[in-house]
C-alpha cells in the first residue's frame, strides 16, 4: 500500500476533479503491475495497472488507495468492474469513496463477484495523499495551502517593498515543487501590481506542470473593468468566470476568498501572498495546510507576513494547527502545518 500511495502522489496536481489514485498489482510476491491516476483523471489508477498485468491479475492481489470507482462513465469503465473482469483474488484498499456514486457500492461489488476485500490498510496517508480530493468531496471546495517565506522576524519584505529574495535557492526550489502538486496558484492585487509574478514552475522536467494563475481582486485589472469575452472559456469549452490576459498569459479572478469553490477543475490551491491576502485566507478559515519557510536573517522594521486575522482572544489562537513536517532546505527551515477540522 505504502509503494502505491508513493505512485498516487505522481497525480496529485493534474487529476482534478477525479482523486490522484495509486494501484499495485502483485502475485506471488512479485509486482505485475503499477498503475496512478493520468493527466486530466483518465485512465484510473486500476485500468493502467490491470493493462500493465495483463494476465498475470488472474489470481492476484490489488492495492488501491480509494475504492475501486463504481459509476459508469462515458470516459471509461466502472474500475470494479474491470477488477473482477480481471479476475483478481483480493482487492487490499487504504480508503472507502465518498463520492455518492461509488461509495461502498465499489466494495459490494467486489464482495459479491468472490473477491475477499479489506479496507482501511494505511487510511492516514490516504488522506493526506488526497486532501485535495477529500476537502472537494466534504467541503465543496479545493483544499487550501498558505505559503509563507519569512525572516525570522516575521517579516516578507523590506519597508521599501523588496523581497527578493528572503529564502535561498533550496528552499525556492522546494516552493516551486509545491507549485507544481497543485492544479492552481492564487495572489491577491498588491502582489500581482508590485510584483508582476509570473508563479510558474521553474524546474528542469517540470514546466509544463505550471499551475493555473488566480487573482484574488474585487474588480478587474483592466481600465474597463470587464473581462474579454474570448478570454471567458477555455479552449476546450471549460467555462472560467471572469479572466483577462496578463503579460505573460491568462489569469482568472475572483471577488473573495469564499471563490475558491467555483474555480473548475482545482483541488489544490496554493496561495502565495501578499499579507493582506494570506490573512483574509485565514481569517475566514479557509487554510488546511500551513508551508512557512524561515530564513535566518532579520529584518526588523520590515513589512510583516500577516494582516489581522480577526483574532479576538489568545486562547482562540490555540489547537488550531498541528506540525506535519519540519525539515532544513539549505540554510533556511521549512515547517509544514495542518489545520485540525472535524469534517475530514
Amino acid at each position: 500500500m505504502a509503494a502505491a500511495l508513493a505512485l498516487s502522489e505522481r497525480g496529485r496536481g493534474r487529476t482534478a476533479p477525479n482523486p490522484n489514485v495509486g494501484c499495485v498489482i502483485v502475485r506471488e510476491d512479485r509486482v505485475v503491475g503499477r498503475g496512478w491516476t493520468q493527466p486530466g483523471g483518465r485512465p484510473h489508477a486500476e485500468a493502467m495497472a490491470l493493462a500493465q498485468a495483463g494476465a498475470a491479475a488472474r489470481g492476484a492481489t490489488a492495492y488501491v488507495t480509494l475504492e475501486p470507482c463504481a459509476h459508469e462513465s462515458a470516459r471509461g469503465p466502472a474500475c470494479s468492474a474491470l477488477l473482477v473482469e480481471a479476475g483478481v483474488a483480493r482487492v487490499v484498499i487504504a480508503l472507502g469513496d465518498p463520492d455518492p456514486r461509488t461509495n461502498g457500492a465499489g466494495i459490494a461489488r467486489l464482495e459479491s463477484a468472490g473477491i475477499a476485500v479489506t479496507s482501511g490498510v494505511l487510511a492516514a496517508e490516504a488522506r493526506q495523499a488526497m486532501a485535495g480530493f477529500l476537502t472537494r468531496q466534504a467541503l465543496g471546495r479545493p483544499q487550501v495551502t498558505l505559503k509563507l517565506a519569512t525572516s525570522l522576524d516575521g517579516c516578507i519584505a523590506l519597508a521599501s517593498g523588496e523581497s527578493r529574495w528572503i529564502t535561498g535557492p533550496e528552499a525556492r526550489a522546494h516552493a516551486h515543487l509545491e507549485r507544481a502538486r497543485h492544479e492552481a496558484i492564487l495572489v491577491g492585487r498588491g502582489t500581482f501590481e508590485a510584483d508582476a509574478p509570473r508563479l510558474d514552475v521553474r524546474l528542469p522536467g517540470l514546466h509544463d506542470r505550471s499551475p493555473h494563475r488566480v487573482l484574488l481582486s474585487s474588480r478587474h485589472p483592466r481600465e474597463s473593468g470587464a473581462p474579454s469575452p474570448e478570454l471567458a472559456r477555455k479552449s476546450d469549452g471549460q467555462e472560467l468566470g471572469p479572466c483577462f490576459r496578463g503579460d505573460d498569459g491568462e489569469w482568472q479572478v475572483i471577488a473573495s476568498p469564499v471563490a475558491i469553490a467555483t474555480l473548475p477543475k482545482v483541488d489544490h490551491l496554493l496561495v502565495e501572498g501578499g499579507a493582506a491576502t494570506a490573512a483574509s485566507f485565514l481569517a475566514a478559515d479557509l487554510v488546511d495546510r500551513l508551508l512557512l519557510y524561515r530564513a535566518p536573517i532579520l529584518i526588523g522594521g520590515g513589512k510583516p507576513a500577516l494582516g489581522d486575522i480577526g483574532l479576538a482572544h489568545l486562547p482562540d489562537a490555540h489547537g488550531r494547527w498541528r506540525l506535519a513536517d519540519s525539515r532544513s532546505l539549505g540554510s533556511d527551515r521549512l515547517e509544514a502545518y495542518l489545520r485540525h477540522r472535524e469534517a475530514l
